[in-house]
């Protein structure tokens, strides 16, 4: 079901993953400064949304660029791909510049050569932050040299980490060094050493009972935040465990991202369960063989793999440029398959909200 907000925009309900168009107009680096600490937010669930920077494919249109997509989570942003023109699509729609990592799912040029201009206008904002690139084998050959492209030299520490199918080490570097969430790739279909991108949030604790814990008499205050975090508390000279309070762990939240490819059994496992699956589709039905030259899917094979994994919501995106105006043909042919099918625009966001 949905409601209505300030100026109409459309807001989902909890059972859904909610779709709205970016603002335009507002420079990344000047959005993350006004950005309202998440802490002001603690009384809601916490944010985790895309944004579609491009979602043409092999070339950019007049309505579409080419591939990039920024994922937030509670206020940090992780770029994907990088195609020409990255840095004024994140400033058109309101993406931060003040991120730390960039993901490439394989060095197409549609997917690569946005990093150029990206790296130079990071350093023409005087930025002295490291940035840290992570691309499938090959990496730091091509990388290296795309970020030395136009510029003597780099203002700012660049790392370039070569992934392998696996869990991606974090900024941090112990284990995973991120925060309440591990990054996973996968293995794709599109020629040698192409990957995608899973995100899977740990789990959550579960559901309180103050009821419950008001019958076992913990006094409303710091004890009731001990059971919630599932631990054993004192009162009164009685040990009252959490469970029976709080129930069983909850799951968090999964997105993946596939990159370009034609539909496969790892895509399927990775996206087993997700929220949301981000699949290209650069063609329709009726060109399901040139799909499978080169190495493509079209938009009912990806609704096919959104339908094995059940995932709760698919996204298409990577459209050929004969579907820049319209993609209408290929929504129909998806839902078809796959009800809770969408086709990204540049500039849409949407939002993962918790399935319970």
């Amino acid at each position: 079901m949905k409601s209505y907000g300030l100026a109409g925009r459309v807001v989902m309900r909890n059972s859904e993953c909610g779709v709205r168009n970016r603002p335009r107009g507002v420079p990344g680096a000047i959005h993350s400064a006004f950005r309202i600490p998440h802490s002001a937010f603690s009384i809601f669930a916490p944010m985790l949304s895309v944004t579609f920077l491009g979602t043409s494919a092999a070339r950019p249109t007049v309505e579409r660029n080419v591939s990039a997509l920024a994922l937030e989570r509670e206020g940090e942003t992780l770029l994907f791909d990088c195609g020409e023109g990255t840095q004024r699509q994140m400033m058109r729609y309101g993406v931060s510049f003040a991120l730390t990592e960039i993901f490439f799912t394989h060095f197409h040029a549609d997917h690569l050569l946005g990093i150029v201009g990206l790296v130079r206008t990071l350093g023409l904002q005087g930025r002295a932050e490291p940035l840290r690139l992570y691309g499938p084998r090959g990496a730091k050959r091509v990388l290296t040299s795309a970020i030395s492209l136009g510029s003597d030299r780099v203002p700012f520490g660049v790392e370039i980490v070569e992934v392998e199918p696996g869990e991606v080490p974090g900024v941090g570097g112990q284990g995973s060094g991120r925060d309440g969430y591990k990054l996973i790739a996968f293995p794709t279909d599109h020629g040698p050493n192409a990957i995608g991108y899973a995100l899977v949030e740990d789990e959550r604790p579960g559901r309180f009972d103050p009821e419950k814990a008001k019958a076992a008499g913990v006094p409303e205050g710091p004890l009731w935040g001990k059971l919630q975090r599932g631990e054993t508390v004192m009162v009164d000279g009685r040990e009252i465990p959490a469970a029976g309070i709080v129930g069983e762990r909850r799951r968090g939240r999964k997105v993946v991202l596939t990159g370009d490819t034609r539909p496969c059994a790892a895509t399927v496992e990775a996206a087993s369960g997700a929220d949301l699956l981000v699949h290209e589709a650069t063609f329709g039905e009726d060109e399901v063989e040139r799909a499978k030259e080169t190495n493509h899917s079209t938009a009912r094979e990806a609704a096919q793999v959104a339908l094995a994994a059940r995932v709760r919501k698919l996204v298409l995106t990577h459209l050929s440029a004969r579907y820049s105006i319209s993609a209408e043909e290929l929504v129909k042919e998806a839902k078809e398959v796959f009800p809770e099918t969408v086709v990204a625009r540049d500039g849409l966001t949407v939002e993962v909200p918790y399935s319970e």
